[in-house]
Order: structure tokens, then C-alpha cells, then sequence
């Protein structure tokens, strides 16, 4: 933490003015951290400071207690200023029990704060996770501001009138830990209060009493002497433009994007959908919102969801299926399907670890080389990635805009960086959002040699090589489908060679000519180096790159949205610079395509640990890159 400026105390106890904090709380996954960190992001959101999120839990639904797998985190960085990432190491760590502590010490910088339940670090429990002894005797934990606390103990003591067992007191341990925090950085109580009474509407009593301890976490901070100091953070008033604002996950905001991409080209949502971490959320989400014509189906497996989704854009639907890479496997045949029937679908991959089941809960960027090339056959798709958690809402608006202009399956790459992190977001204003709407096809589109008109479902719109969306049922306008090759114009099934030749070629200029925006440039310095990031890398690449600039380095920057196609002044911008780096949480698929598409040099720093990168690590590397070491 750094600390700016002293105030004077407070009830007795010292207020200390920082610009930043970073928390990490960390327990058991029955311990509620991802709640507790919920609930501080909300209000630390309601507050006006900036702020941004990763929570981080294990793939098991329940793993063992007190073990190293078990273990669940959910770390906060929020701060006076614009922020990128969720931090690089927590000020604060808030360890439940020993393997939490264990798990994440390792990641505390000199002098961090911690904050343990003493009441957890009994002798079986040290020994389920390693320790010989106690770290809180041993002198292991000298370099850090340990806080002693008997978190399980004070809130028993604190729920006593409720009549509850010890084990369904215990459970309320969290609140406790959050009424602490909330103590210790001025946060705003109100929401919390309300969001318990409304969460445990029909069990006043587990309202009551989780209310209690939270109170309880409160009166504790400003009584004991042990934390003699509470921070304060002040809002991030000069870091957001004038507006509206919530705190949003990716997955929230991408549920959002399809709902208003929906309304925008005023045609009804479908989802077709199969549950698979971390894309689940966004079926949740959107089966909440019947009330705006969404509908959403739970399909029997990942083949029936995205067969549905097809048929509900044959219908005249806005077609959407969800899911992550192992998903994207099974529907690979359809989504070629879709490809030659040309019809708009919208694919979103939640990207996470791989291969096959890999690491469900981690976040990794190694579906790109798969969105792209992943079918039989010459089968192009648009690609497009949102770079932040908020960002998502506009990525989802701009893959509606290419499925429905060109009439195309279209890629939505997020991550689970993106899906699971938040971040303060700008609500819209109706009138920013583009005009999305399609002409479906009313009457026949050709005329023979002896006049007759009829319909030719493949004669194409010239400028952008679209064929006519038309609706089943729409009278005169009867066609075929299938999956085998159309003869060009008519859409009759065709073996002939030239005319596949002219339809794979067709359909790829169809995917090339899409209207893309130039890829910007952020060189204030004349810089002979780029760093060119796409998708999630966009946080911890803008906070390397601010950092370097900070230290007197020179140094561009570039991100891609539109991974296929690509910018069409992509080429020029890499030939400007003498040393072009891409930090990917793969090996390297991004680096790979742009090194054969434009034989430029391209230096990949790649990292596939689950995890997104860190700042200080993506500096160093810059930094040794520019200098050529």
C-alpha cells in the first residue's frame, strides 16, 4: 500500500489516506469468499472508486476442507485513480484457515497486512497442509503485519442469542471478516445490509444473524487495539467520465450485450445452450429476461444446443449458443454448417485451460488457432474479442453486427479472466447504441430468361457479398438447405468442381471484405518497439506499458478486437517498428498467424499457467526487449 497523506484520528484510532489497495481473501471453498468479495466490490462500486476483480476457486464443486486444492481466493484492487488489473500482490490477505495462507503468502510483498483466523490453526489442520509448526510461532511470518484474530470464536460469541448450533454460527465467520475490512477501508454498509435481507428473505433469522456478525466484524475493527489504523481510499472521481455506473462481470455485461443486440435489430434472442464452466453464467442471466423476447434452451448436450441455435436462425432469430473449448469441439461440424448456409450465429467461447477438460476454472487464450481453423474444409469465421470485463457488452453488439450484416457464424473469444472478473462500466445511452436491424427477403429476387421470377436463396448483396436472409413460411420463398455444396445463385445441391472452386472462394472474400476498424496506435514517443496484445492481455499490457513510459521508456502499443479479419492497416503499422512483441496466455497462436500472414518478425511472450500476467512481469520483459536483451 502506498500511503499519500495522515489525517487526523478518529474515535481514538489513526485514518490513513492511500491511493490504492489490493485484498485477497482466501479460505476454504465452503468459507464463502467469493461472496465476501462480492460484497466489498459492490460497495467499494457504490463508493465511486475504480476498481477491478479476480476471483480465483477451485474446478472440484467441493473439495476437501483444509487442503491446498480446496482453496479459494477472491482478490480486489481498487484504487483513486484509473486502474487495469487486479493487482500484482495483495496489500491485505485474509486467510480463513492455514492452507489458505499457505496457498497465497508466497504472492505478499514486504510488509503486507494479514489477517488470520487463529481459530482454525489447530494441529491437525497445520499438519493437512505441510507445517511442522505453527507460522504464527515459528517467526515465518516476521516481514508481514500479522493480525492475530479469533475470527470462528467472536462470531459464535456474537450470534449467541440467535440459538443456532456452533457449526451454523461458524458459517457467518465471512461476514464477520467482511464487517472488518469494511471497518479497516470506510466502506459503505448500507448495501450489504440490504442485499442479506433480501438474500435470505425466507429465513429471517439467517438474515439476522449473518447481519450480526457483519455488525459484530464492524464494532470489532473500531474497538480492538490491534488495528490502530483505517485507510482511506477516496473516489476515483477523475478516472471516469460523466455518466451512470455499476460494477459489471464479463459475463453479466456479455448477457447484457445480447439482450441489446436483440433489441437493437429488433429480432427475438435465442439461446441454445449445454452448461459448462465458465460460460454458465450467461445462461443464468439470460434466462431471466423472457420479459425482453429472450428465450433460452437447455439442450441434452453441446451438439443438440448449437443445432438448435442454428434452427432458431434459419427461423429468423438472433441465434446465440454459449459455451467454452471443449464445447466448441463438438460443435465444430454444425457451426460448418452454419458456414454454408450462411446463416448468423453467434459463437461465444468462454475461453479456459486446455487440452480436453484441462483447468475448467482457470483462464487461458488458447482457442484462437481453433475459432479460426477448427472445422473440416475451408470454413472461415469472423473472429472477434472483447478486452475487458465491460467491454464485452460492446464485443457482443459488434459480433451481432457482423453475423447479421454478412450472414455468418461469428467467434466471440472472452476468457475466464474476463467472465468471472468486474470492473466500473458506464451504462449506455439508448441512443449510443447502433442500428442493428435486417431486411428479412419479401418476394423473389431473379428473373429467368423467360421471365419467370424466382427466389435464388444464393444470389448475393454486391457490397457485401451477403445472400438473403429469408424466413421459412414466407410465401414464394420456399429453398433448400443442407450441408452439401449449393450450386452458386440457385442453392441447389452441386458436385460441380468449378463451382466449388467459386463458392470456397466466394465465402472466404465474404469473411475478408468485412468492415473492420483500423487497429489504433498509442505512440506518444516515436517508439521502435510495439507491443501488440489482443483480448484479456489488454490490463496487465496498458499497465506495463504506463509503468515503462513512468521510467522514461519509449514504448507502443496496439490491441486487436478483429482477430479474422484482420485490420486492414495491420500490415503497415507491424512494418513500422523495428521489434513487434505479443504477450498470449498460449503459446504463441497470435504471434504464429501474424508472422505467416505478414512475415514480420513477430517475439511471442506467452504463459499458460492459468492465471493472467502480471504488470511487473510484462514490464521487465518489455523493458529487456527494447533495450535487446
Amino acid at each position: 500500500m502506498t500511503s499519500q497523506v495522515s489525517s487526523p484520528a478518529e474515535a481514538g484510532k489513526g485514518v490513513r489516506r492511500l491511493d490504492r489497495v489490493i485484498i485477497r481473501f482466501a479460505g476454504d471453498s465452503g468459507d464463502g469468499m467469493q461472496l465476501t468479495g462480492d460484497r466489498f466490490t459492490s460497495e467499494t462500486a457504490s463508493f465511486g472508486n475504480d476498481l477491478a476483480t479476480l476471483p480465483n476457486f477451485p474446478a472440484e464443486i467441493r473439495a476437501p476442507a483444509g487442503t491446498l486444492p480446496g482453496v479459494s481466493s477472491f482478490q480486489l484492487h481498487f484504487a483513486d485513480h484509473d486502474i487495469l488489473t487486479p493487482g500484482d500482490a495483495p496489500d491485505v490477505l485474509v486467510a480463513m484457515n492455514p492452507a489458505a495462507l499457505k496457498a497465497n503468502v508466497g504472492d505478499l510483498p514486504p510488509g503486507a497486512e494479514i489477517i488470520v483466523d487463529t481459530d482454525e490453526f489447530t494441529k491437525r489442520a497445520l499438519q493437512k497442509v505441510g507445517y511442522a509448526e505453527s507460522p504464527l510461532e515459528d517467526g515465518s511470518l516476521d516481514g508481514f503485519r500479522l493480525h492475530r484474530v479469533p475470527l470462528t470464536t467472536l462470531t459464535v460469541a456474537a450470534l449467541e442469542r440467535f440459538e443456532l448450533s456452533r457449526k451454523d454460527a461458524q458459517r457467518s465467520k465471512n461476514m464477520f471478516a467482511l464487517g472488518l475490512l469494511s471497518w479497516m477501508y470506510h466502506r459503505p454498509t448500507e448495501g450489504t445490509e440490504k442485499f442479506l435481507r433480501a438474500k435470505f428473505a425466507k429465513k429471517p433469522q439467517i438474515a439476522e444473524a449473518n447481519l450480526a456478525a457483519f455488525r459484530a466484524g464492524w464494532n470489532f475493527g473500531e474497538t480492538t487495539e490491534d488495528f490502530a489504523v483505517s485507510y482511506e481510499v477516496a473516489p476515483a472521481a477523475e478516472a471516469f467520465p460523466a455518466g451512470t455506473y455499476r460494477n459489471i462481470s464479463g459475463n453479466l455485461a456479455l448477457s447484457y450485450g445480447l439482450v441489446a443486440a436483440s433489441h437493437q435489430a429488433d429480432l427475438p434472442l435465442f439461446l441454445g445452450s449445454y452448461p459448462i464452466t465458465p460460460a454458465s453464467d450467461i445462461l443464468h442471466e439470460l434466462s431471466r429476461h423472457k420479459n425482453f423476447g429472450v428465450r433460452t434452451f437447455q439442450a441434452e448436450d453441446e451438439i443438440a444446443a448449437v443445432g438448435a441455435a442454428l434452427g432458431a436462425a434459419f427461423g429468423g432469430s438472433l441465434a446465440v449458443t454459449t459455451t467454452s473449448g471443449p464445447g466448441v469441439a463438438l460443435k465444430s461440424e454444425t457451426i460448418g454448417l452454419a458456414v454454408s448456409l450462411e446463416l448468423p450465429l453467434l459463437v461465444i467461447d468462454i475461453q479456459r485451460g486446455g487440452p480436453s477438460t484441462g483447468l475448467p476454472t482457470k483462464t487461458e487464450q488458447a482457442d484462437l488457432m481453433q475459432a479460426m481453423y477448427g472445422r473440416n474444409g475451408e470454413a472461415p469465421v469472423p473472429v472477434v474479442a472483447p478486452r475487458t470485463p465491460a467491454d464485452c457488452f460492446d464485443a457482443a453488439l459488434e459480433a451481432a453486427r457482423i453475423a447479421l450484416t454478412y450472414r455468418t457464424p461469428v467467434f466471440l473469444l472472452s476468457d475466464g479472466y474476463l467472465a468471472n472478473g468486474s470492473e466500473p462500466w458506464r451504462i449506455p445511452r439508448p441512443d449510443e447504441l447502433p442500428d442493428l436491424r435486417v431486411q428479412f427477403a419479401q418476394r423473389p429476387n431473379h428473373t429467368l430468361e423467360d421471365g419467370t421470377e424466382v427466389f435464388w436463396p444464393y444470389k448475393r448483396d454486391p457490397q457485401t457479398l451477403a445472400r438473403p436472409w429469408a424466413v421459412p413460411g414466407t410465401p414464394g420463398l420456399e429453398h433448400r438447405i443442407g450441408g452439401i455444396e449449393k450450386q452458386d445463385g440457385t442453392g441447389n445441391i452441386s458436385y460441380d468442381p468449378a463451382n466449388h472452386d467459386f463458392m470456397v472462394r466466394t465465402r472466404q472474400a465474404k469473411i475478408d471484405g468485412i468492415d473492420v476498424p483500423d487497429v489504433e496506435v498509442d505512440d506518444p514517443h516515436g517508439a521502435r518497439t510495439l507491443v501488440l496484445g489482443w483480448g484479456s492481455t489488454y490490463g496487465p499490457v496498458t499497465a506495463a506499458v504506463r509503468r515503462l513510459r513512468a521510467a522514461g521508456e519509449s514504448i507502443a502499443q496496439a490491441h486487436l478486437r478483429h482477430l479474422n479479419p484482420f485490420p486492414r492497416n495491420l500490415g503497415a503499422v507491424l512494418g513500422r517498428y523495428d521489434k513487434v512483441v505479443v504477450p498470449e496466455m498460449n503459446l504463441g497462436q497470435l504471434a504464429a498467424l501474424l508472422r505467416a500472414r505478414y512475415l514480420v518478425d513477430v517475439q511471442p511472450f506467452t504463459q499458460v499457467n492459468g492465471m493472467p500476467f502480471k504488470e511487473e512481469q510484462l514490464a521487465g520483459v518489455l523493458e529487456a526487449t527494447i533495450h535487446g536483451h
